[in-house]
């Protein structure tokens, strides 16, 4: 599609609606509201079916070499306990319903929420357990892959509406390609997964705004982002100011719409100024927490409100259906999020004020890892305000990440000139909302790139956007023979080659890759930089130690906990017969991981070991990852 062409299709997610009222029961239109036809329409669902499956069978097959990170086993053994406590609900539901039953099997790690855990402890359940189809690891993570594939087909669908589809195939493919977020894609944690739902969140609301019923499905979208991760509460900052402003436009015709849509806003806003009020008359949040029952005016204020809310929003939809279509997700986001979050994580059952204060507090308050960052070691805040930045220049393919800053210019400049679009306007906001959350100085900087993938799929739709327009110009000043289409395919496999080869060449060590901006990894070691994290490169040496060992022989997995050395063991990735401990002073064999801030440990080895010289490691492009050491 032309530039010019485009521009004249191209109408965002949060389109001028008409402002005459619609009754409920008017049939639908032959075409979609973007112009598409039914063949369209098919064709996009074939193509997003065909990237779900291809990225969930991608996932399954490189699955196995993946390490099992710090994290990762932690979730795997509460996932495992969430799994037995479904077992109980099935034998005997009153026992499981009890609170001792709940917190015996959701009380370990209980500062994440429970779907994640959830899936992957029925997922063992069934795949591993029951139908024996996958080993322990991949039974766990298969919930995973398919949380990471379903980014994949959002991506594309959000992409095709304004830059086609073309753009939409090459935002979605390159979300795996970019190295890191592949490796952790495989993982069972909650990064990935959150992006996922970020995003899902986003696109319902998109929906929302021209279709029925899509309100609905926004709000129990946001109710499993909060389900996912703590990130889900940056979610409606973002996304009430399009709401109210869409509304506003689509009421201006109708005195009616506008004092209901009006009325429903002052419902909640209300609601949000009582509480505040309480909170000062009973003297300070903790009071507020420990007079908040079941039966308390608190929670009786927050359901009126959204009783109050709801037959509001009846009434509107029988008034003006496009201003009712503007304001339903953030409703529905309201009302029904916080009950499938209690409904959903049993052990906020018989305590859910007490429990979910908990929850808040231990991310409010989280604790600092030691990170190093351009040759100096992060230990408490303040911390550099460029880090998120300066780090995603240095971890996405270049080639990748240029036209991401392309797209992001290209909106800003859009703006100064007043011609952006909304949807301009939406995706920028998901893309910057968790990269200013995450620079500022006073949160804990660690954990490299995954606490800001929520970002990453919105960076990679301008992106896209950032290529079409590259191509439209190359076309229109060389007027060749071939189509800007081919010219788009074309130039995005030129992108694509870079990211797919650092990809190839470092997985399965996804947290060590480095783009060409950093020189590689060994650029970014002589930088400073963090090597690895998460101690998953083990693996790279676990063959040695089996091949190597005596039987029994003691061994230290630097930075390794029991419940990774559980997971290999019960993976057959490592003999059972081997003696492990938890420091090299009585160890026959040391693994140390190389990270700045534990260069006193090698030391330590030196020592003990009466050597220097290793006899093994990990190298990734000549750099230190895993360095092996056998006692004399």
């Amino acid at each position: 599609m032309t530039r010019k062409k485009r521009e004249a299709a191209e109408t965002g997610p949060l389109p001028e609606v008409p402002a005459t009222p619609e009754t409920p029961s008017a049939p639908a239109p032959p075409a979609s509201s973007d112009g598409r036809t039914p063949a369209d329409l098919k064709l996009d669902r074939r193509i997003g079916w065909g990237l779900f499956i291809a990225a969930t069978v991608l996932l399954l097959v490189t699955e196995k070499p993946a390490g099992f990170v710090r994290d990762e086993s932690v979730y795997f053994a509460s996932a495992e306990q969430h799994a037995r406590w479904f077992q109980l609900l099935a034998s005997s539901p009153t026992q499981a319903f009890t609170d001792a039953a709940i917190s015996q099997s959701f009380e370990f790690n209980h500062e994440h929420p429970a779907l994640m855990k959830n899936l992957y402890g029925l997922s063992f359940l069934f795949l591993h357990e029951k139908l024996e189809l996958l080993r322990p690891a991949a039974a766990f993570r298969f919930p995973a892959f398919l949380a990471a594939a379903l980014i994949l087909p959002l991506l594309f669908s959000l992409t095709r509406r304004v830059f086609g589809r073309a753009a939409g195939l090459m935002a979605a493919l390159s979300f795996l390609l970019v190295p890191r977020q592949f490796f952790e894609a495989h993982l069972s944690c909650f990064d990935v997964p959150m992006a996922t739902a970020w995003l899902l969140v986003v696109y319902c609301f998109v929906e929302a705004m021209e279709r029925p019923r899509w309100w609905l499905y926004t709000g129990l979208a946001f109710g499993a982002a909060m389900g996912t991760k703590h990130n889900a509460y940056f979610i409606p900052v973002v996304l009430i100011p399009f709401a109210l402003w869409e509304g506003w436009k689509r009421s201006k015709d109708s005195a009616e719409a506008r004092t209901l849509f009006l009325a429903i806003n002052g419902v909640f806003v209300a609601m949000a100024v009582l509480y505040g009020l309480m909170v000062v008359a009973l003297g300070g949040p903790e009071a507020f927490q420990r007079t908040f029952f079941a039966i308390s005016p608190q929670l009786g204020l927050y359901v009126l409100a959204c009783a109050v809310g709801g037959w509001l929003l009846r009434v509107l939809f029988k008034t003006h259906v496009p201003t009712f279509r503007a304001i339903a997700p953030l409703v529905a986001m309201v009302a029904i999020g916080p009950a499938l979050f209690y409904l959903h994580w049993p052990y906020l059952w018989h305590h859910p004020v007490d429990r979910f204060a908990w929850y808040l507090g231990f991310h409010l308050n989280h604790e600092h890892y030691t990170w190093f960052y351009l040759g100096e070691l992060l230990r408490q805040p303040p911390f550099p305000l460029d880090y998120v930045l300066v780090k995603t220049a240095l971890t996405v393919p270049t080639s990748l990440f240029l036209p991401m800053v392309f797209g992001v210019a290209w909106v800003v400049v859009r703006t100064v000139k007043k011609q952006v679009t909304a949807f301009e306007l939406l995706v920028i906001a998901n893309a910057a909302t968790s990269i200013i959350v995450l620079s500022q100085p006073s949160v804990p900087h660690f954990g490299g790139v995954k606490h800001w993938f929520p970002s990453m799929p919105f960076l990679a739709l301008l992106a896209a956007g950032s290529v079409v327009r590259g191509v439209d110009g190359l076309v229109e000043w060389l007027k060749p023979k071939l189509e800007a289409r081919t010219v788009f395919i074309a130039v995005s496999a030129l992108l694509f080659i870079p990211a797919f080869i650092a990809s190839v060449r470092v997985y399965p060590y996804g947290t060590s890759h480095y783009s060409e901006l950093a020189g590689g990894l060994p650029g970014a070691a002589t930088m400073g930089m963090q090597r690895q994290f998460w101690a998953n490169n083990v693996t790279g040496v676990l063959e040695w130690i089996n091949q190597n060992a005596r039987p029994g022989e003691r061994v230290y997995l630097h930075e390794c906990h029991g419940g990774q050395i559980r997971d290999y063991q019960r993976n057959g990735m490592l003999r059972k017969d081997l003696g492990f401990t938890g420091g090299p002073g009585d160890a026959d064999i040391v693994a140390y991981q190389y990270h700045q801030e534990f260069r006193e440990t090698e030391f330590q080895v030196w020592q003990a070991f009466g050597t220097t010289k290793p006899v093994a490691g990990l190298y990734v492009d000549e750099t230190p990852q895993i360095v092996v050491y056998r006692r004399r």
